[in-house]
């Protein structure tokens, strides 16, 4: 189990923290608000199911156009990605709602998705949460099969052209979960994780199995027996649907922590980094796109990404509403609040941030 420890020795940065979750508390109090999910994260949640549901229902029955087909599965991918970001995201972290039960219901949408829960909360909420970008310990910016995400990581010639062809790898990120889910699982119960979530290992594996194979049944196998279209014609379908979903999901991870002016430390084998915590959150995240309200409310407020590090006990319909306080104190104390205007403006950065991974210049 890897572990390491941040080490502040900077007073400034102890009443950095101390002051905003002060103020952040202070926001809630006044407020009247409670922190978690709320009756319009749960109405979000039904219209981002039925925006996956339903189109596979109408499928399963309809013998449609193909371009009415090919939209219907574009509808569900970006269904799928919805539901991830903003029901299985806040499930997976507590906050969909105050009730426990409710959050279990939430994060186990993932295995609706094809993906899975307890992975998914070791790899995110212990992993990512806890060491974010730092080289060898958040596996989010491990290299991506011929992506380097890392300027710690290993450089290979090929990689130079990566901010060409990586974004088009990006869209097998839910179908690579479809099976690396299983060697994942195996990997974290040796190294102790499914344990440390008081969760067993043995009774997690077969979870695993079943969902996948009742994932599988359900998507692709019932489909090809009973729908109006013929078996490769569900193929193309159930792999637009993923490359759809994986598509945005990549992209909207990788442009809060892979763009330009986001640190990645390397411990170089040390147990311990010298830094507050949660400044070093702030070093390592960006925002982006914080006024476009159509991306906050489908991506589950992600282009709130140093709000949601530095508070995942939150639920994200709050983010766009304390992330005010949060860049007011974090300028305050000196501290670089990285936000890129707009969609656009990330994207071209995580782009330029890519080709300079790719250069042996900063190997």
């Amino acid at each position: 189990m890897q572990k390491l420890r941040f080490i502040n020795n900077n007073k400034e940065h102890h009443l950095f923290i101390t002051s905003l979750r002060k103020r952040v508390r202070s926001y809630f109090d006044e407020t009247g608000q409670s922190s978690k999910g709320n009756s319009s994260l749960y109405i979000k949640a039904l219209i981002l199911v039925a925006m996956y549901i339903v189109p596979f229902a109408l499928l399963m029955f309809f013998p449609f156009h193909f371009l009415i087909a090919f939209s219907l599965c574009v509808i569900m991918g970006i269904g799928l990605a919805g539901v991830g970001m903003s029901v299985m995201h806040d499930g997976a972290h507590g906050v969909f709602s105050q009730n426990k039960f409710l959050n279990k219901v939430a994060a186990s949408t993932g295995y609706l998705l094809g993906s899975n829960t307890i992975n998914w909360k070791v790899q995110h909420n212990v992993l990512h949460h806890t060491y974010t970008n730092i080289h060898e310990m958040d596996p989010d910016i491990e290299t991506k099969a011929v992506i380097r995400l890392n300027e710690n990581a290993p450089l290979k010639k090929y990689q130079k052209f990566q901010h060409i062809y990586a974004l088009a790898l990006y869209s097998l990120m839910t179908l690579s979960k479809i099976v690396k889910d299983f060697s994942q699982l195996i990997n974290y119960s040796k190294s102790g994780y499914v344990k440390m979530l008081k969760a067993n290992p043995s009774r997690e594996m077969l979870k695993l199995v079943l969902s996948k194979s009742m994932y599988v049944a359900l998507f692709l196998i019932v489909p090809i027996v009973f729908s109006p279209f013929l078996w490769w014609q569900v193929l193309l379908g159930f792999l637009l649907v993923h490359i759809t979903a994986g598509m945005i999901l990549s992209l909207i991870f990788q442009m809060a922590h892979v763009v330009e002016g986001t640190e990645q430390p390397n411990p170089n084998g040390s147990d311990i980094l010298n830094v507050e915590w949660a400044v070093h959150e702030i070093m390592t995240t960006a925002n982006f796109a914080p006024h476009n309200r159509i991306l906050n409310w489908y991506i589950g407020g992600l282009n709130f990404q140093i709000e949601h590090h530095l508070f995942p006990n939150i639920s994200h319909i709050h983010y766009k509403n304390i992330a005010p306080i949060v860049a007011r104190t974090v300028r305050e104390f000196g501290l670089h609040y990285n936000v890129k205007p707009s969609f656009r403006n990330a994207l071209v950065s995580h782009i330029k941030r890519l080709k300079q991974l790719g250069n042996p210049v900063i190997a």
